[in-house]
């Protein structure tokens, strides 16, 4: 299990690595071709099929204006030949959490869903779970 969990991770740093790249090409490949996919940018609608994520991926990764994105804290759950990861996206001035979601294809770490949001501020303090009693 410690092997998936790298390798999963090892997929998530490439994401992430194409994506401060804007390379378009290596973004694509790791996408899942046998699976469906979903894919949630910040404030935009849902993205289902590789049509309109391919599309997304394009458009962001071809637009010399787009911000550097650095990701850390990876966190992988995985659960046969599903892996959930967790993340904080960094950019200029904003911080987001972002999840991705991996399918195995063929032995290969493959993304099936990619979603990132607003995180709080850093300096909120912590969840604490007494103020939902």
């Amino acid at each position: 299990m410690a092997t998936d969990e790298a390798e999963v991770l090892a997929a998530n740093a490439a994401f992430y690595s194409a994506f401060r790249d804007r390379d378009v090409e290596r973004m694509l490949e790791l996408w899942a071709s046998d699976h469906a996919v979903v894919c949630i940018h910040p404030g935009w609608q849902i993205l289902r099929g590789h049509a309109q994520v391919t599309a997304s991926w394009r458009a962001i990764l071809g637009n010399p204006e787009a911000p550097a994105v650095q990701q850390r804290n990876a966190q992988a759950l995985v659960i046969g030949e599903t892996a959930i990861v967790t993340c904080t996206e960094e950019l200029p001035g904003v911080e987001l959490s972002a999840t991705n979601v991996f399918a195995r294809e063929s032995g290969v770490w493959k993304l099936v869903h990619h979603q990132a949001g607003p995180a709080r501020a850093r300096s909120e303090p912590d969840f604490d779970p007494e103020l939902l009693n």
